[in-house]
């Protein structure tokens, strides 16, 4: 609460004012009452007239006290709503940006299905007091305002009444004790839900296609039941709670009007003393009422606080520094050195996942080891490997996806970790294997916010062989291409998502098996047209085909996450049978898919 207020410290104030303003006129309204029955009910009893003077002068404290406390809550709740919703805009925008800056390793630690928790319902939960806290902090001077002049009425009605706060507070602490678990439980079953919804709805056609609806539909089942199961029983608790919180002042009243008779009959008090005490406990019942609203928030709130803390105190956030690289529109200078990573180890309360890099080893299993090489400017280099060898572990290093445990990655002269934000992107661009596209125009995938015109569009876009089936879309650039491009087949997306990255005219080119599902020799013309007008750009290509091989000018033969061989496409074939096994192998694989795909 007290980050909350600290931030917000002028709307914070307002809403407290307009609450307090709130319950003085509340508390006043006791006063008027009071003040009515021994000066104008009582005597209108015993004359058997009333002085309409009188009349209108109560009427007038009546609406005076109504119109000013109808402007503290005005004030309370458009404050308390304000704070509210700011708060809760600027922790969603902090850990965006916290999920930004942290590396790919750190996501990939984490379920999709949590992150989105954590930005979402977990961040409404540890800010859903903060309605109710400018309404409890004006209802305590409420609380104090009413003590005062219950006890300047009559002190033995006020310790009577004031019985009723050590219940209050004992009851809070066990409502506090039972509920917290339960709502710990809850939140960690949001994450769950939405964990297992996003995979079900992400990998749909592998639900589909083995059939697993019913799997699936009965795993969210019962996720679903559990989490309904919980709030069911925290519902039970909250609905224990708030009676006998409601009820407590409603018993301190009758024990009031039971104790005000007795000393009205002995002369020890007047009606109109009896009547404010008793009508200032009921006032003081609606602040005990507030103030349980918001301890009753505080459960699920604090776990959300706790969840949120996490992902912002998160460390291993990505370091730059100040440099920046030449803007000259030629290839970049790529030199590796030494090279080294290691899969670090799975968090225990995770489950494993896949490495951001795509491979998949055992945790502390070392994927590279002193790799070195060198990339002249305008150079096409190819790297080949069998699965697991280290390739897409080493193109993630090189757009520092992820940073190396040891070694460094230079682009002219400068390493990677020495750059400022944003220059990297401005030089680099990865195709991976995996297209992905958002639920946009073809324009507006291409260009991705970069301010590029269409005739530079289309240049990319011909440049990738994409060109002449977006020409055939109904609306050309202006054609949405569905949720992660599903209106396209593989090979257009891979080629989209190669346009992407040539709109920007990158000066080092990482193309990770991005042709792989483009015919060969649609990949043979994108190759060519990467080498002959993408503006001398670098190329770095994980390729297993011998023709993209062939086109490189130097290839390097990863196995074991080194390089263990390296040279021209020829030289390799003629002297390392592991090289030509590899790449023939490869060969025979899809031309027997071919084959049977003709059949």
């Amino acid at each position: 609460m007290g980050v909350g207020i600290r931030r917000e410290p002028w709307i914070f104030t307002l809403s407290a004012l307009g609450s307090v303003l709130f319950g003085a006129l509340t508390v006043a309204d006791a006063w008027v009452l009071g003040w009515s029955t021994d000066h104008v009910v009582l005597p209108a009893f015993r004359t058997g007239e009333a002085d309409a003077s009188m009349l209108l002068a109560v009427v007038a404290l009546f609406l005076g006290v109504a119109i000013l406390r109808a402007v503290g809550i005005v004030a309370r709740r458009l404050g308390a709503g304000v704070m509210q919703y700011r708060m809760q805009a600027h922790y969603r925008r902090a850990v965006t940006r916290q999920y930004l800056r942290l590396p790919m390793e750190w996501h990939h630690r984490h379920p999709t299905g949590q992150l989105l928790s954590n930005a979402n319902s977990d961040v409404e939960a540890a800010w859903m007091p903060i309605a109710p806290l400018p309404m409890a902090v004006g209802t305590v001077a409420m609380m104090a305002i009413a003590v005062v002049q219950m006890l300047l009425a009559d002190v033995v009605m006020a310790a009577v009444g004031l019985l009723v706060f050590p219940a209050v507070i004992g009851a809070n602490v066990v409502f506090q004790r039972l509920s917290s678990p339960l709502m710990t439980r809850a939140q960690q079953l949001r994450a769950e839900l939405s964990e297992i919804a996003h995979e079900s709805f992400d990998g749909a056609v592998v639900v589909k296609t083995l059939g697993r609806e019913q799997e699936e539909t009965d795993r969210f089942a019962a996720t679903a039941r559990e989490l309904r199961d919980v709030q069911v029983r925290a519902g039970r608790i909250r609905a224990a709670f708030d009676p006998a919180l409601s009820s407590l002042p409603n018993l301190g009243v009758l024990v009031v009007l039971a104790v005000g008779v007795s000393r009205v009959v002995s002369g020890a008090t007047d009606p109109g003393d009896v009547v404010t005490v008793a009508y200032l406990l009921t006032v003081v019942s609606f602040p005990i009422r507030s103030i349980g609203w918001l301890l009753g928030e505080f459960p699920r709130s604090v776990v959300g606080y706790e969840r949120v803390t996490r992902v912002l105190e998160a460390t291993g956030a990505v370091e730059y520094g100040e440099a920046r690289l030449p803007r000259d529109g030629g290839g970049a200078h790529l030199v590796v050195e030494d090279l080294g990573y290691t899969h670090p180890t799975t968090h225990p309360t995770t489950h494993p996942t896949t490495h951001p890099t795509g491979e998949a080893p055992a945790p502390g299993d070392a994927l590279l080891g002193s790799v070195s090489f060198e990339v002249r400017p305008g150079a096409t280099v190819a790297l080949v490997g069998p699965t697991a060898s280290g390739k897409t572990t080493l193109t993630a290093l090189l757009t520092r996806l992820v940073d190396p445990d040891h070694g460094r990655v230079l682009l002219d002269d400068t390493d990677l970790r020495d750059l400022a934000p944003g220059e990297l992107a401005g030089s680099v661009s990865l195709v991976g294997q995996t297209a992905f596209l958002f639920d946009d125009t073809v324009r507006g995938n291409v260009a991705l916010g970069a301010d590029v015109g269409d005739d530079e569009v289309w240049e990319a876009l011909r440049t990738a062989q994409a060109d002449g089936f977006v020409a055939a879309l109904p609306h050309g650039l202006d054609s949405r291409l569905g949720e992660r491009g599903t209106s396209l087949s593989g090979g257009q997306r891979q080629r989209i998502s190669l346009a992407r990255a040539l709109v920007r005219r990158p000066r080092l080119l990482i193309l990770d098996d991005a042709t792989s599902a483009v015919d060969p020799e649609v990949e043979a013309r994108i190759l060519a047209a990467l080498r002959g007008g993408s503006g001398g750009a670098t190329l770095v290509v994980v390729a297993y085909r011998k023709a993209t091989i062939g086109l490189a000018d130097e290839v390097l033969h990863l196995d074991g996450g080194r390089i263990v061989d390296r040279g021209t496409h020829d030289e390799l074939l003629r002297r390392s049978p592991a090289y030509a096994e590899l790449v023939n192998a490869y060969e025979a694989d899809h031309e027997h898919d071919r084959t049977e795909q003709d059949a």
